[in-house]
This record gives C-alpha cells, sequence and structure tokens, in this order.
C-alpha cells in the first residue's frame, strides 16, 4: 500500500505496526517508483500520452526546463515523503538463522521502519545508486505477522540521484520510491556475497586463461569466527579457512598464484556479438562455519578479458581478449517511471542484436540486473557510468556528506556489475572528469572492488591530473547532419576518427501507428506544440532542423504521410551514413555512440527504434551499415570499399558496382574479385564524378558482394546528387556557445538536392507471404517483384491486423526500407518473438515512397 505523508499523520512505529488500518491508501506493487503506482492504478493519467504529464500535480515546472536542475514546485505533492507499507508472513525457520532486508534500489532517502522498530534512518540511507543489506534477525517474527514501513523522500536538485537531462521530461516525483526490488534472505553467521570471476590471459595465444575468484564476505556476530570457504568452477575445486574479525566485511580473493587449478587450458571464451560465442560458466561459492553451511552464492561469468589503450594518434582503443574491437552502439534509457518489463528488454536487445550493433552506453540508466544478464547472453557490451551535468557535475557545490554518498553509489554498483562478462568500461564522468579528489575516491573504489575493465575519467576529452587523456571526445552533433558529414569533417567535430561517445543526425521521427499512440487526432498533423512536447528540450526542443533540412533536401510534406515517409528515407540515409564513416575508417576511428538508441517516453528525437518498439528507417539504416561483411560507398572519395568487422579471411569474394542515372541508364559498371584480411578495410574501384554536363538530377549506385560461390553477403543502394551538400563548418552551433565542447549541429546550404525523387512513377509490387510456426517461434516470408520499368524506392514492409494502422510488434526483419529495380525479385523474412503474436487474420501491408499501396491476407503454409 501507498500513501502520502500529507494525508496520513501517523508515525512511523504506528504504520509499521499490525493492525494499522489503511482506508484511502492506494495499491501499489514493489518495484514501484510513486508515480508509477498512482499511474498503475489510475489516479494519473497515462503520463505518455499527448500531454497528460502536464495534468500531473507537481508538473509545473516550465517546459524545456531540466526539472533536475529546479527545485521541487511549491505546489507538489511529492514535496510530502510517501509511505510504502506491506504485511506479510515469515516461515518458520532454523533457530539461529540470520534474515536480512535487501533494498535494490531507494530514490532518493528512506526511513525504514519493521514491526515498529526503526531499522535505518534517512541520514544514512540516501542515495540513488545504493544497495542496502540490513540484519534484521532481532526484529522479525517467524510463523507470524509483519509489517514493513518505508518512508521514501524525492531528490531535491542538489542531491545525486538521476536525471534525464535534455532526452525528455521527468516524472513530478523525480522518481522517488522503492524502484529496485525488495526480498529477505538468510543465512548463518557469514554471508557470502557479490561472486565473481576476472581472466587474465598470459599471452595472444588465448591457450591459456589465468581465473581469480572474488566475493565479499561478512561476519555478522561480534565473535570472531573461522569459516571454511569453498568453490567449484565446472570440474575445478578450491578451498580455504579465513579467520574473520567481528562484525568484519572483507575481501575474498582465490588466485591463480595460489590455486593453480585456476589455470584453465584451452578455456571457451566469451566473445561479443558477431565475433564469436557468448560460452557462460558457473561459479558456485558456500561458507562454513563448525561444518554447517552458512551461505552461498552463484555467478555466471564469461572467461574473457577486456582492455583498453591510447593508440599513436591519441584515440581511446578497446580489446576484447586481446583483439581489437570497433564499438559501435547507442546510448540507452530506462523507462522515464523506471518501469521494467522482461519481455521488453528481452526484444530490446534483440532489436541491439539485430542492427549488428555491440555496445550499449548507460549514462545513469543503471538498469536491473536481468538487463545484464540478456547482455551477457547476446554479447552485447554494456558502458555503464555517471550521469552528465545537474548536481553530478556541479562538483565545487558538493557537501561534505555528498562525496560519501557518491563513492557508496559506486561501490553498489561496481559489485553488482564486475561479474558480468557484457562489462566493456566504467565512466567516472560523463560530460566533464571529476576532480581530483573525486576520480582518486572513484579509483580507490575500483581497485578495492577488483574492477576487471578499464575505466575512463569521463566520456569527454578533458584530461585529468591523475589519470591524463581519456582518449575520447563528445563533440556531437546531436541533430540532422547530410550523410557527407562524417568522412568529410575537417578533423575538428564528430566526424569519423576517434571514439564519439554521443553523436547522432538527430531527430526520429515514429511511423504514424505510433505517432496515434502518443499524439490525440487533433494534434497528428500539422506539426504543432503537442509534437514539440515529445521532442527534446533545451536545444532540441521542437523539430525545426530536421524538418528544414527535409523540406530543402527532399521538398515539403503537405501531409502527414508525406512526412514521415521523407523522414524515414532521411533517417535511413543519415544513420547509414555515420556507421558506415566510422566502419570505413578503423581503426582511426574506434568507437561511436549513437545519440540514442532507445526513449525513456514517447519521443521524436533520438531513437535507432521508438518506445513502442517499431523499427523505421534509422534502425535498418543502421542494421545495413553494420553489417559484419559489408560492401559500402564512400562520400568522401567515391571509393567503393568492403568492411570486414569479423575475425577471419575471406578469399575470392566478388564485389560489383552499377551507377544510374535518374532514367536507370547504366552508366558505369564495374566488377572486382577479391580478399579482404581479418578486421580490415579494402578499396575495391571508384565511382566516377558525373559529367560536367550531366543533366541527371540524382544518381543510383546498386552494390553487391558475393562468396566464391556465388552467394549473396551485402548489397547496398545508394541515392547520390549531383552535387554534394556544402556544409558550413564555420557556421556550426555549440552548447552555451562554447566553441570547445559538443556541437549541437553543422548547417548546410545547399543541402542534398533529393526532390526529384518526387517524380518517380508510381509502382505496384507483386507480393506473396506465407507465415510458417514453429519451435522458434513464428516467420513470415514475403516475395516480392517489381514488375514495372521504374525503381521501386524506399519499400516498406510491415505485419498488421486488419483495419488498424500500427504494426505488431515486436518482429525482426532481414530487410526494410529497401530499393529493388525493375524487374528484380527478393525474398524477405520477419521472425516474431513470440509464437502467439499474430493471432488472428493479420495482413501485410506493402507501401513505401513511390509504392501503391496494398494489403494482404497471410497464407500459412501446410
Amino acid at each position: 500500500m501507498l500513501q502520502s505523508s500529507c494525508q496520513t499523520k501517523a508515525a512511523g512505529d504506528r504504520i509499521s505496526a499490525p493492525g494499522f488500518q489503511t482506508p484511502g491508501w492506494h495499491n501499489a506493487n514493489v518495484p514501484s517508483t510513486v508515480v508509477a503506482a498512482l499511474v498503475a492504478d489510475n489516479t494519473y493519467p497515462d503520463p505518455d500520452f499527448g500531454m497528460n504529464l502536464r495534468k500531473i500535480p507537481g508538473t509545473t515546472y516550465p517546459i524545456g526546463v531540466i526539472f533536475a536542475d529546479v527545485p521541487m514546485p511549491k505546489d507538489s505533492p511529492f514535496r510530502c515523503s510517501w509511505w510504502y507499507r506491506t504485511e506479510f508472513r515469515l516461515p518458520q525457520g532454523n533457530p539461529g538463522r540470520h534474515i536480512w532486508l535487501h533494498f535494490d534500489g531507494i530514490n532518493y532517502r528512506a526511513n525504514i521502519w519493521l514491526n515498529g522498530h526503526k531499522i535505518a534512518g534517512a541520514r544514512d540511507v540516501a542515495g540513488m545508486y545504493r544497495i542496502y543489506d540490513f540484519d534484521v534477525t532481532q526484529r522479525i517474527t517467524a510463523g507470524s505477522t509483519n509489517v514493513l514501513a518505508v518512508e521514501t523522500f524525492a531528490q531535491t536538485d542538489i542531491d545525486l540521484g538521476i536525471n534525464f537531462q535534455d532526452w525528455n521530461p521527468a516524472p513530478p516525483d523525480r522518481d522517488m520510491g522503492l524502484f529496485g526490488d525488495v526480498y529477505l534472505e538468510q543465512s548463518g553467521p557469514v554471508t557470502i556475497r557479490y561472486p565473481a570471476v576476472t581472466t587474465k590471459f598470459p599471452d595472444a595465444s588465448l591457450d591459456r586463461a589465468d581465473l581469480s575468484v572474488v566475493a565479499e564476505l561478512r561476519n555478522a556476530t561480534s565473535k570472531q569466527i573461522e569459516a571454511v570457504v569453498s568453490g567449484q568452477i565446472e570440474e575445478i575445486h578450491f578451498s580455504r579457512t579465513e579467520a574473520l574479525k567481528p562484525n568484519e566485511t572483507r575481501a575474498l580473493r582465490f588466485l591463480p598464484a595460489d590455486f593453480p587449478q585456476l589455470r584453465v587450458d584451452h578455456p571457451k571464451l566469451w566473445w561479443p556479438h558477431t565475433l564469436g560465442p557468448q560460452n557462460l560458466h558457473l561459479l558456485s561459492l558456500s561458507v562454513a562455519v563448525q561444518n554447517e553451511v552458512s551461505d552461498s552464492a552463484t555467478a555466471r561469468f564469461g572467461i574473457r578479458e577486456v582492455t583498453s589503450e591510447l593508440n599513436e594518434k591519441g584515440y581511446r582503443q578497446f580489446r576484447v581478449n586481446g583483439k581489437k574491437i570497433l564499438i559501435r552502439g547507442g546510448g540507452w534509457a530506462q523507462d522515464m517511471l523506471l518501469r521494467y518489463s522482461p519481455q521488453k528488454a528481452e526484444a530490446e536487445l534483440s532489436y541491439v542484436g539485430d542492427m549488428n550493433l555491440n555496445t550499449i552506453r548507460l549514462e545513469g540508466q543503471l538498469d536491473r540486473d536481468a538487463l545484464f544478464e540478456l547482455a551477457d547472453e547476446r554479447g552485447i557490451l554494456v558502458m555503464p557510468g555517471w550521469v552528465c551535468c545537474t548536481y553530478w557535475e556541479k562538483w565545487e557545490k558538493w557537501r561534505p556528506s555528498d562525496l560519501p554518498i557518491a563513492t557508496e553509489s559506486l561501490r553498489s554498483q561496481i559489485l553488482r556489475m564486475r561479474s558480468h562478462p557484457s562489462m566493456l568500461a566504467w565512466l567516472n564522468g560523463s560530460d566533464k572528469p571529476p576532480p581530483a579528489k573525486v576520480e582518486k575516491a572513484y579509483l580507490k573504489v575500483l581497485a578495492d572492488l577488483d574492477w576487471p575493465n578499464p575505466s575512463l575519467s569521463s566520456a569527454g576529452p578533458d584530461p585529468t591530473t591523475v589519470t591524463g587523456p581519456s582518449g575520447v571526445k563528445m563533440t556531437g552533433p546531436y541533430d540532422y547532419e547530410p550523410p557527407s558529414y562524417w568522412l568529410t569533417d575537417p578533423g575538428k567535430f564528430g566526424g569519423a576518427f576517434g571514439f564519439n561517445t554521443e553523436t547522432g543526425p538527430g531527430a526520429a521521427v515514429p511511423l504514424i501507428g505510433s505517432l496515434q499512440k502518443m499524439l490525440p487526432p487533433d494534434h497528428l498533423w500539422p506539426i504543432d506544440n503537442f509534437w514539440d512536447y515529445h521532442a527534446a528540450s533545451e536545444s532540441f526542443k521542437n523539430l525545426d532542423r530536421f524538418t528544414g533540412a527535409l523540406k530543402a533536401t527532399y521538398g515539403p510534406a503537405s501531409t502527414l504521410e508525406e512526412y514521415v515517409t521523407k523522414s524515414q528515407a532521411m533517417a535511413y540515409d543519415g544513420q547509414r551514413a555515420m556507421f558506415e564513416a566510422y566502419g570505413r575508417n578503423r581503426y582511426t576511428s574506434t568507437g561511436v555512440i549513437q545519440w540514442m538508441i532507445n526513449n525513456a517516453w514517447p519521443s521524436l528525437f533520438w531513437h535507432l527504434y521508438d518506445y513502442y518498439l517499431q523499427p523505421a528507417g534509422g534502425y535498418f539504416g543502421t542494421k545495413k551499415a553494420c553489417e559484419p561483411l559489408h560492401v559500402q560507398y564512400s562520400y568522401d572519395d567515391r571509393s567503393v570499399v568492403v568492411s570486414n568487422s569479423l575475425y577471419e579471411k575471406f578469399s575470392g569474394l566478388s564485389a560489383k558496382a552499377e551507377l544510374y542515372d535518374f532514367d536507370l541508364r547504366k552508366i558505369f559498371s564495374k566488377e572486382v574479385t577479391l580478399d579482404v584480411d581479418s578486421d580490415s578495410v579494402r578499396r575495391v574501384t571508384t565511382i566516377p564524378p558525373a559529367p560536367a554536363d550531366a543533366s541527371s538530377a540524382i544518381y543510383f549506385l546498386s552494390l553487391t558482394l558475393r562468396d566464391s560461390a556465388g552467394k549473396l553477403i551485402s548489397s547496398n543502394f545508394y541515392w547520390l546528387p549531383r552535387k554534394a551538400a556544402n556544409i558550413q563548418w564555420s557556421k556550426t552551433e555549440y552548447f552555451d556557445g562554447d566553441t570547445s565542447g559538443s556541437s549541437i549541429y553543422t548547417p548546410a546550404s545547399p543541402y542534398d538536392d533529393f526532390t526529384a525523387l518526387n517524380q518517380l512513377p508510381k509502382v505496384r509490387l507483386d507480393a506473396v507471404a506465407k507465415i510458417e510456426r514453429g519451435e522458434a517461434g513464428t516467420r513470415v516470408r514475403v516475395v516480392l517483384k517489381n514488375p514495372s520499368e521504374h525503381l521501386a524506392f524506399q519499400v516498406h514492409l510491415g505485419i498488421r491486423h486488419k483495419n488498424e494502422t500500427a504494426e505488431i510488434l515486436p518482429v525482426l526483419w532481414d530487410d526494410n526500407y529497401f530499393e529493388l529495380m525493375p524487374g528484380e525479385s527478393r525474398e524477405i523474412s520477419a521472425r516474431y518473438l513470440s509464437a502467439a503474436t499474430l493471432d488472428g487474420s493479420p495482413e501485410l501491408i506493402v507501401d513505401g515512397w513511390n509504392i501503391e499501396r496494398v494489403a494482404l491476407p497471410l497464407e500459412k503454409l501446410p
């Protein structure tokens, strides 16, 4: 149950007593923030729709303001503390066992009461990112009713809490409450927690791995205890005796120098997505006191080692198992109300892998353990760290109590993260590095807790006196740029060199089915203040830059349908160009994090799939660009290259380039047989420039890559302007006018001119769609043919229930937003993550830029 302290004047001893009456209290599930619970019980409207968030009391802060930076409004009901209360029965247990009350996340402060007794107070229970574990043995009763009451207090503008910066609005309670799991555990006198295994390879052969086992031991008694700790990893066994002082908490370490059996020959390794298998192993630990098991713990781990160094150009280069890796990923956001869905998380990481990305960056969005477990299984690297700006980076204003909260927060997070093979690096700051005193305190925590991975001072370029240069950049841009931007950057901005920790081509307009879910019907078109509310904030409070570029590049849109269609083409081309540029320039470029990969609420900015899990143009442009073995075009020197991200050599490949004018007359063709080395880029040919007297406004470039047996490996299709955009580097806009910091965007005048695409004749495609069900889920196979004499441009496939606009989701398409030349046929498959997804009478929708919309019922395969 949940209630405001402004509504109930009772104190904690009464609220936590059996028999306390709760009339008028709200039902709540835990974990849940206060506002999430009030939305769930229909006290407040759906905050994701329209401008409903402004209808919730306390959301009176000015639109576009970073809520975490300002005091709570005086009229806010969340200036009061809020009580969580639950009753439960504890089964009869073994006498002498200790009972532990565990909190995975409290925001921001709390008074904790159990059966009329105060367990902990808000002075000590402080910090969004801390984990708490209380010995409540003396305050809990087995076999009868127990009452737990937790009084939570919202974070203030001078607290080290969560924020969404300029990504989206913030809820009026600032996500106060019990957002993490709350549960009980039992043990004997000694506990063992946070087990992990770290790996070191003695040499580059990877034929042997030296494993170190770490954990945390705690003596819960006031007496000295001798405990025997035993461990097992598959067929490997090890043990030793530990003498623990009264009430001592100590790091436990089993090192290969002392336990040679931890030196493993021919280990089964863990690799990132696309680069090898994600082998996972099980560590089991137990601690015994006087021949009785006191506690036990397990952890899954991968045998892998992550390292990094500054390369010869000073750029941060990561390696996994000694091999260089180009980091390609996106910024990750938790749900705005911190709600968590295992099904959605699984779908999202499936999308990350489907796009051939290998990393997610968590800027203060330090999600649940379940997400990290999925990342371990999928081979998705995780780059966590502290959030930017707000009080986190106002170190000059920190009070004496803030550094202990910050270090204890780091301790909690590292303890729970260190066992996961998916962890890439920890960032001690975001936009700015911490001052020396704070950075040293952070580094001590990392060392004390055996953090096995690299750490960076920040996601920005500023060096520190403690660790020197970070080797990364945070130059932006964050709004739309023409495709040529990324390879023609003169070496100052966000182009394809170095490691860019956050950047991207800006807005990401969802499909109409998603827009209808987030905007009222009378605000769908034209663009208005409801659209702006679902943009970002501050410098990105509307779509003006994106829409201006769209108008110049593709022509103005007179309808919602036209605007969405042109937006997908622009997003596809822009995302593809960015990721391809970083891929071509490896390892002058060492990493790029798209800002962002997902959204905390339904948004028009910064995502590769929308809040409702709808993949659109930017998703498929990214997926195309990040193919492990990929053929692509270069906007700077007109070269065609083959990019190989895999750790294997390919021989006898055949790359073909064909250039057409707007009327589809072939004006250049070349086919080359080539070999491409492991993890490398090979230039194939150069596309000649258009003749000076050329009349074609647009050129089409078709690229294919086949293996030695003639099987198609990669295909790519470009629309190229007769004259490239004129990017005006000197007119780059910066945040707060600071030319030494991140750029907002760089304008172009003129932009690429693709307005001739509006003259493409309409095309009706032949299509057959069949559905098949199996143990692996549901798959739809679509065979398409372009029977016309014209180009079918930006072909889009979707599967919907009849008479509905929104697609059935989540879904993994082989390809989408592709082109079909005259007479060309293709088979495309869609895989659904649940076998029950396509119940009813679904139909295939075929549409696109110049495609006559067709709706076909799905035929079931025998």
